[in-house]
């Protein structure tokens, strides 16, 4: 029973994270992951985005909005024995996103400052993002 029981659940999880399959229509933009940070795509065009792992885009112009959750490193902020979390919105305009093409979207920091990369399917830099306000976490 307990078999059963493990089987059936790693099924469901393993269903729960696989990402559906691109529409060759559409552009994809995976989202690098990292296990120190969190990215989650929030919105396309000022729209809410319903799944939070990718995004997929009709040809054309569009503005990702990102969630980046990162720490801060005690040396970049003094005299503190604990990393600070900070949760950034940033948002990343690129104009011509391709049907059928699969794009990379990077974010990291600087100390504080965090960024945001897009790259194409070879890896070159296409744009990069500007931060829309952050917080603490």
């Amino acid at each position: 029973m307990r078999t059963l029981f493990a089987v059936g659940t790693f099924g469901l999880l393993s269903a729960c994270s696989t990402l559906p399959d691109p529409d060759p229509n559409q552009a994809w933009i995976d989202l690098a992951r990292d296990d120190d940070t969190s990215l989650h795509a929030v919105q396309v065009d000022e729209r809410d985005w319903a799944d939070n792992r990718y995004f997929e885009v009709p040809p054309g112009s569009h503005e990702l909005t990102v969630r980046y959750q990162f720490p801060v490193s005690p040396s970049n902020i003094g005299p503190v024995d604990e990393p600070l979390w900070r949760d950034c919105q940033l948002n990343l305009t690129f104009k011509d996103f391709s049907a059928g093409q699969r794009y990379s979207l990077q974010a990291g920091s600087i100390g504080l400052h965090p960024w945001v990369k897009l790259y194409d399917g070879q890896q070159k830099l296409i744009s990069q993002g500007l931060p829309a306000g952050c917080q603490r976490t």
